[in-house]
């Protein structure tokens, strides 16, 4: 059976996450080194995981494949899910696609390294209603695509 991982930490659609999981029938595996708050359902199952570095990546990664969803903003993990067969969005309804995450990784790095300079300071823009209305379709789409 399908089922949708979330990286749930820093992730701000957990909630809409659930209701698409709850409206298929899908688990959903809520995955972070913290408690979080969501209404109670049969269908989530939170994890939490130690508070070490890629704990929750890890965790993701070791049980994803094939007809899973993945909710992420991280992209080393979307790479590893992308490689296991799984469909992949970020948190604002972009999918990750095995023709794009070459790139998406390469620009993460440079990204990195013009930070770790000086370079560029600041972070990514807020997140809007229009992000999370793309996510919620984009999420529904990947929903139906598994076989629900």
């Amino acid at each position: 059976m399908s089922a949708i991982y979330v990286d749930g930490d820093a992730c701000p659609v957990k909630a809409e996450a659930l209701k698409v999981a709850e409206r298929h029938g899908l688990k959903m595996y809520l995955v972070g080194n913290a408690w979080f708050r969501l209404p109670e359902s049969p269908v989530l199952n939170r994890v939490v995981v130690p508070e070490e570095p890629d704990a929750a990546d890890d965790w993701i990664a070791e049980r994803i494949g094939p007809g899973d969803i993945a909710i992420t903003a991280d992209i080393p993990l979307a790479d590893r899910c992308l490689k296991a067969g799984a469909v992949v969005l970020n948190h604002t309804g972009k999918p990750f696609t095995d023709d794009g995450i070459g790139m998406a990784l390469a620009m993460r790095d440079v990204m990195s390294h013009l930070r770790d300079t000086g370079e560029i300071t600041g972070g990514n823009a807020g997140f809007s209603k229009k992000d999370r209305e793309r996510f919620l379709s984009e999420l529904e789409k990947a929903a139906r695509a598994v076989g629900t």
